[in-house]
């Protein structure tokens, strides 16, 4: 019989400073995996593999909601279908490349960072494609078609590019600053989120009146709440810092938070297509409709400047002397 042999765990002493993660201590694989390997290693368990899994199951879920989506939308002529189509694409490409950077980012130090640029760039965009569907569906009455709402995509777009490069750049403080690295991260992440989200919560703080017989204010709740505790899994490293050791397969943070991130994604996708559907009327009689090039035009820019900051941060990885940018490995 054909026997497959998976690839040897190691602790974390054994392994580079750049791989270890805040109260896990075992379960790492070899810092120079062949891709491989690497593949071999979701069938294995690692503490990295349930990390990669939340999110490779949730993609083909997500991807079959929107090519369900797309066989029922006529693409040419519908285009106040086109930001969700958007949205949805987005939903899709965030936990692929999370799944693909938790895969493959032990297979040496700079590719780890590589993976995660990537991963950087993926979630910007997604953040930039919920920027867009909240901005044709989910302003409340009030501030649709204000000057608010017309700059708002605008400053959405600025963000994102300004948040790939603050997510980028603090990788390279990881080993000498990881609390400043840390900070600059959720930062990075947090303004951008905190910007699309105004929409929703001047609707359920402010205007709540208005869209009370909306029950997609009610998914709206529930994709907030959820997404500020996927937060504090991010940020606390709860369980495994009052625990090491005791998480290190099952239970930490990074795995929560990847729970939480999808299910938030899920409400926050019930709550646009509930909003696109019931508001349909009304925003088309009041509101101004995206254009497609104001939608193509703002994915592209962020595409550009996400490419281009990834392949220049990916550049300076081999510029940096490696005794610099990870002194105290040694």
């Amino acid at each position: 019989m054909l026997s497959l042999k998976l690839p040897r765990l190691l602790s974390m002493e054994q392994v580079p400073q750049v791989f270890h993660e805040q109260g896990i201590l075992f379960g790492y694989r070899h810092p120079q995996s062949s891709a491989t390997a690497c593949l071999l290693s979701l069938f294995q368990m690692t503490n990295e593999t349930l990390n990669i899994w939340t999110h490779l199951l949730p993609f083909w879920f997500f991807s079959w909601r929107f090519v369900s989506t797309l066989q029922v939308t006529d693409i040419l002529h519908d285009s106040y279908s086109w930001p969700l189509l958007v949205y949805m694409g987005a939903s899709c490409l965030f936990p692929l490349a999370s799944s693909c950077a938790h895969t493959f980012s032990s297979m040496s130090r700079n590719a780890r960072h590589i993976c995660y640029f990537l991963d950087y760039g993926a979630v910007n965009l997604f953040s930039l494609g919920c920027a867009i569907a909240y901005s044709a569906y989910v302003f409340p009455d009030t501030l649709v078609s204000t000057t608010f709402h017309d700059y708002y995509l605008t400053l959405a777009v600025l963000n994102t590019i300004i948040s790939i490069w603050l997510s980028c750049y603090s990788r390279f403080f990881e080993i000498q600053k990881p609390g400043l690295c840390k900070m600059l991260r959720v930062l990075a992440f947090a303004f951008p989120y905190t910007w699309d989200s105004l929409p929703i919560l001047f609707r359920v703080f402010l205007f709540a009146g208005e869209s009370a017989e909306n029950e997609a204010t009610l998914y709206h709740q529930k994709h907030v709440a959820v997404t500020l505790l996927a937060s504090f899994f991010y940020s606390a490293h709860l369980p495994e810092r009052l625990a090491p050791g005791r998480f290190d397969y099952i239970g930490h943070s990074h795995q929560l938070f990847h729970v939480c991130v999808i299910l938030a994604t899920h409400m926050q996708m019930e709550a646009i297509l509930l909003d696109k559907t019931l508001r349909k009327e009304w925003l088309l009689t009041h509101g101004r409709p995206l254009l497609f090039a104001q939608i193509a035009g703002a994915m592209l820019l962020c595409l550009i400047f996400s490419l281009s900051n990834i392949a220049y941060f990916s550049a300076a990885l081999y510029r940096i002397p490696e005794p610099e940018l990870h002194k105290k490995e040694t």
